[in-house]
């Protein structure tokens, strides 16, 4: 039986995700040539070896987290038939993370609509099943669009992580396992629990 989102803790959430991790991140990763669990660990990995800041690493790691919200019990989103895995992720997430790792989650999507308005070699860098997916999300930000998203005060970690996200397609890549991350990943929990007492 899977938790109730509502029964996990600070204490649990870090080795609840590890599970996941271990039990499905072998799952196919929309057409692209790696799994899940390769992709994200794939961008924790080159964020890591890049020395970028822990939240950075995290973020990556947990950016498509959104797509085993079923994992988390009787979670549910208020649409349940187009249920954006980013906003199901970062919803997730939100009672655990600080709001950098949330938002780096919840705009991973949007930060490619972004780029794409605001980056014209962007575009010709995407692979083949993100071009596809960038037209079913919308396709390039407005003006409008991209002034409101600049003003979101986390908008350096979130592109951060969307250049990663777009890393972390490398079928011969070796990376180490979440495990490897998790201290990392509980130390974020920390953070935020710390932030809320």
């Amino acid at each position: 039986m899977k938790p109730d989102i509502d029964s996990l803790t600070r204490e649990t959430i870090v080795d609840f995700i590890g599970s996941i991790f271990d039990r499905r991140g072998n799952e196919e990763y929309l057409g692209e040539p790696v799994n899940m669990g390769q992709h994200m660990l794939q961008g924790a990995t080159i964020a890591e070896q890049n020395g970028q800041p822990e939240e950075i690493i995290v973020g990556a790691l947990l950016h498509d987290i959104g797509h085993f919200t079923s994992e988390f019990g009787t979670f549910t989103m208020n649409d349940t038939e187009d249920r954006h895995h980013e906003d199901a992720g970062a919803e997730v997430l939100e009672k655990f993370f600080p709001s950098i790792i949330t938002d780096c989650v919840r705009y991973h999507v949007a930060a490619k609509r972004y780029l794409c308005a605001t980056r014209t070699e962007y575009l010709r860098r995407l692979s083949k099943a993100s071009i596809h997916s960038l037209n079913l999300q919308g396709g390039p930000m407005s003006a409008e669009e991209v002034a409101e998203f600049e003003t979101n005060p986390n908008l350096e970690q979130i592109i951060a992580v969307r250049y990663l996200d777009d890393a972390g397609k490398r079928p011969d890549m070796e990376t180490p396992d979440y495990w490897h991350f998790a201290p990392m990943v509980q130390r974020m929990v920390d953070r935020h629990g710390a932030a809320q007492t």
